[in-house]
């Protein structure tokens, strides 16, 4: 089968750089995406904007480059595209619960029909032609609670819930859908699809727990939840919890705390570092006592110790300075707003949100970040008696490094073009 990738060219803010290339569940979305097609194609061509397709005469499949989608989805769309041999293309139905309430906020990437949305994801028996049907692929959300809110902090009391869905597809257009990607749709799917499956399969049920009680270990300790990969180094006081997944090499020392997060190669963990709901990239370094809860912190970053991260996305080679607050909930329940796919601030529809920074930051100690607000990459931040609390998006032209006599020691390869303008003047 042929495999033909649309470009989405649009830079995701405030990473400056296209969906493809950032790093969903710890591997650039373009990879997750090949990896998952690899069964179903032979061959494959990218087409940038403006690139004209010649005509093609055997099975293909045709997708934009920023669309997230797990194995049980495009497993799902291609059975039932193959069995009804005609040309479609994937869509959901308004009211799809998961799809409703996390994919379609913020988004630019969905084709309204009816009482449909179409995603750009199709598939053609015999090249890609004119007219196609909509092929709509329950999601199965399942209602899952992961905050309680007293009734003295805002207009929504009890458990605050995420739409989890057993199958994930969505477009990946603002950094709140990079969050909703590795948590909701993968981390917190992740573990719904073991409880479903702990509680109708009996001869899974008894392996799990013949295995918890061979090792002598509590169920979500088990090797069978937590799967650790080669050199790794693990103090015994360590409490891991699973469904969890460690790479290579991984050091994680006494008293870290980790439950139900995939952790990356080469990662260090020191001590009583806590980690729930949480991906950790390749190379990351985590000082004693920092906290991630639904925090997803890319390849080659540090957060330094007492740092504390709630439902935060961190680019790739950034360091986050002792002593700092990423805080998720307005005090008062105003609501909060983030980019959409048009870079407009708009409704993000999620009551609580941490904050996000981009690629290549220097971030000091002591900063308190408001809810939703972003940090482009390449910035440097220093506390200050002028600025510690970062109440709005900070962009590049507003990172302190201009005001320093040294700044030609930052490098900043996500904004080159801006050097070479600077220089040609």
């Amino acid at each position: 089968m042929l495999k033909i990738i649309l470009h989405a060219p649009n830079p995701i803010m405030p990473f400056c750089e296209p969906a493809r290339e950032l790093c969903i569940q710890n591997s650039p979305l373009w990879l997750h995406q090949r990896n998952l097609l690899a069964p179903y194609v032979t061959r494959e061509m990218e087409l940038k904007q403006g690139d004209r397709l010649q005509p093609v005469r055997e099975p293909t499949i045709v997708y934009r480059d920023n669309l997230f989608f797990d194995e049980f989805y495009i497993n799902e769309f291609m059975e039932q595209a193959l069995k009804q041999n005609r040309p479609v293309r994937a869509a959901f139905r308004a009211d799809d619960p998961a799809f409703r309430e996390h994919a379609l906020p913020l988004s630019s990437s969905y084709t309204p029909a009816g009482s449909l949305y179409l995603a750009d994801l199709w598939y053609y028996p015999n090249g890609p032609v004119a007219g196609v049907d909509p092929l709509v692929i329950d999601m199965q959300a399942r209602e899952i609670g992961y905050y309680h809110v007293p009734t003295y902090m805002g207009d929504q009391s009890g458990d605050l819930v995420f739409q989890v869905p057993l199958r994930a597809m969505m477009s990946i257009d603002s950094w709140v859908h990079v969050f909703i990607a590795d948590m909701v749709f993968s981390q917190f799917a992740r573990g719904a699809r073991f409880e479903k499956r702990l509680n109708e399969d009996l001869g899974f049920k008894i392996k799990i727990l013949g295995k918890a009680i061979y090792e002598g270990r509590q169920v979500l300790e088990s090797s069978e939840l937590v799967k650790v990969g080669k050199g790794c180094v693990i103090d015994p006081s360590a409490v891991i919890h699973g469904p969890t997944i460690i790479g290579d090499n991984v050091t994680i020392n006494a008293g870290a705390v980790i439950e139900n997060c995939v952790i990356g190669n080469n990662v260090n963990i020191s001590q009583d570092v806590q980690l729930m709901l949480s991906v950790i990239g390749d190379g990351a370094f985590l000082p004693f006592r920092t906290a991630l809860f639904m925090t997803t912190l890319m390849e080659n970053s540090m957060v330094a110790q007492n740092t504390c991260l709630q439902m935060c996305v961190i680019g790739r080679n950034t360091f986050i300075g002792a002593g700092s607050t990423w805080t998720d909930y307005n005090l008062i329940p105003a609501p909060l707003r983030a980019r959409d796919g048009n870079g407009k601030l708009s409704i993000s529809n999620r009551p609580v949100l941490g904050g996000c920074v981009g690629h290549n930051c220097r971030i000091g100690s002591g900063m308190i970040i408001y809810p939703a607000r972003t940090i482009e990459s390449d910035v440097v931040l220093a506390a200050s008696a002028e600025r510690r609390v970062i109440d709005r998006d900070i962009t590049f032209d507003q990172s302190d490094h201009h005001n320093l006599k040294l700044a030609h020691l930052h490098q900043t390869p996500y904004h080159r073009h801006l050097k070479a303008e600077v220089e040609s003047w």
